[in-house]
């Protein structure tokens, strides 16, 4: 296919990457980014990479990833409650500062022949070309302008969080709380450079407005910095912060708004990044879907023979793996809008709860790569010393084959037998309702006491992680014993929920 013009709308990572990779793809193509910034004012601090990313972007433009990944930090992971901390030795995770990671694309793109027009705002109805690429971030004028076609549906998480930054480089990444007079704060905190690290903040609504930041956000304003809210938080996280002060750059408040659209591409218009689809910051940034996006934008073009088989090839590759990913990246939001409920809990065992939390890594896994964290965690859960810790291969039958004490019943392990399916006060429920919504809080609030909640519905994964997260809920508001039902193959997944204090029994259904 020969395409003379291209356009991406949009100079963040995402649009300036996927227009590297389209003009070395097409070389005599014109291709032009419209950016309606400056190169050298940008909103955010630092952007994370997985080790997946950077192998992605490996394959599909070596060049710039390694001038990406010279100018980036490297960094392992930890969590402290209270005074107890554990840490992950992890070597491939990288940060790099949003400002610097611009800088890097922009000059690749440079190069590659792009024209860069910055401080100019266009939109679709302004232009002519064979190509037109949105990028245009989660705010889209593209998808706005054309939401007829791309049927958006935005929804608005819970919770409230802010971005900051810090004038120093953290020792790893760091998942903290602290507790106020007002509420829990939860911080999620990373170096990007040799003296910067991001500082990621969030509560919920009622601590927020407790201490006053409802007022504070209404009355800072556009474009400027909650500093109130800044004070604030920079004496809450005084130890981790270790003397430094916060800093903002256009910090508010916000709540994580998550976009899904019916359609990414119309005519010859497609949306890319943050303009088609958001998934949650705790799960991995925006910043590594939409270069991804870039990568499978740019080979579908190369292998179609015009522009609407390429868009379509395009979506249909890249929308079940976003999809499955904004399915984990809600699973992570409400687990981290829950966190509070979760601080008493060893730190070792909160680890194991953070990284199975979403379904995507078992417990054997996390075992195999960190043992030194998990080990320890497993032992307190089971209330037994860590030297009594299987090896990974063996932890999901381990994990079942423990014992419960729950007030007066006690069972010879976590198999719930079946007579107490039908037992004098054990109530079963068919759940159907997703476990952090509306009618998961009525279905709660409406509940009859019981000693025992059992849990029943669908058997493909996606509904019975929703049963292990509901059983979550119903267990820390009611006390109560809870039991789910799943087929056997979902074992990994039981054991995961069991060892984070999830659910208590579950029973296999095949």
């Amino acid at each position: 296919m020969k395409l003379n013009t291209i356009v991406v709308l949009g100079g963040g990572p995402g649009g300036l990457y996927a227009a590297r990779l389209l003009k070395l793809s097409h070389p005599d193509a014109d291709v032009t980014v419209y950016e309606q910034g400056v190169p050298d004012k940008t909103f955010g601090f630092g952007v994370g990479l997985a080790s997946r990313t950077q192998r992605n972007l490996r394959l599909a433009d070596e060049d710039s990833l390694n001038a990406i990944v010279a100018a980036s930090h490297p960094h392992e992971m930890s969590m402290r409650v209270g005074d107890a901390e554990v840490r992950l030795a992890h070597g491939e995770l990288l940060a790099i500062g949003r400002a610097t990671l611009l800088a890097v694309l922009q000059n690749y793109a440079h190069a590659a022949g792009v024209n860069l027009r910055f401080g100019e705002r266009r939109t679709v109805a302004d232009l002519d070309a064979d190509l037109i690429v949105a990028a245009d971030g989660i705010s889209s004028a593209t998808r706005t302008e054309l939401a007829e076609a791309f049927g958006p549906e935005i929804i608005e998480g819970e919770g409230l969080y802010l971005w900051c930054g810090t004038e120093f480089a953290l020792p790893s990444a760091i998942f903290t709380p602290v507790t106020t007079e007002h509420g829990t704060f939860v911080a999620h905190a990373y170096p990007y450079a040799s003296d910067r690290s991001t500082f990621l903040i969030e509560t919920d609504e009622q601590t927020w407005q407790r201490a006053g930041f409802d007022i504070s956000t209404r009355e800072t304003p556009t474009g400027e910095t909650d500093q109130v809210s800044l004070d604030y938080l920079q004496k809450a996280f005084a130890q981790t912060l270790q003397g430094h002060r916060l800093i903002g750059n256009r910090t508010k408040w916000l709540r994580f708004r998550t976009v899904r659209c019916r359609s990414w591409h119309t005519r010859n218009v497609v949306l890319l990044g943050d303009a088609a689809h958001t998934a949650h910051y705790s799960i991995g940034s925006g910043t590594k879907l939409a270069m991804e996006d870039a990568i499978a934008l740019d080979r579908a073009l190369l292998e179609a023979d015009d522009v609407d088989e390429a868009l379509a090839a395009y979506e249909a590759e890249r929308r079940p793996s976003v999809d499955h990913l904004q399915a984990i990246a809600e699973r992570s939001m409400a687990w981290w809008d829950s966190f509070p409920d979760r601080m008493t809990m060893p730190v070792e065992q909160l680890m194991i709860a953070y990284m199975t939390r979403a379904g995507k890594v078992s417990v054997e896994r996390f075992a195999e790569s960190a043992p030194q964290v998990a080990n320890p965690g497993l032992a307190a859960f089971a209330a037994v010393d860590v030297v009594d810790v299987p090896p990974p291969a063996k932890l999901t039958e381990w994990i079942l084959d423990q014992a419960l004490t729950a007030g007066e019943q006690r069972f010879v392990n976590r198999i719930a037998p079946e007579a107490l399916r039908t037992a004098v006060g054990t109530v079963q429920i068919d759940i159907s309702v997703r476990p952090w919504s509306n009618a998961a809080t009525k279905l709660i609030v409406d509940l009859p006491p019981a000693a025992t909640y059992w849990l029943t519905g669908p058997d493909h994964r996606e509904a019975i992680l929703d049963r292990l997260d509901i059983a979550e809920r119903i267990r820390r508001e009611t006390g109560a014993v809870l039991v789910v039902d799943l087929p056997a193959e979902f074992r990994a997944d039981a054991a995961g929920a069991i060892a984070s204090d999830r659910v208590d029994l579950v029973a296999f259904t095949s």
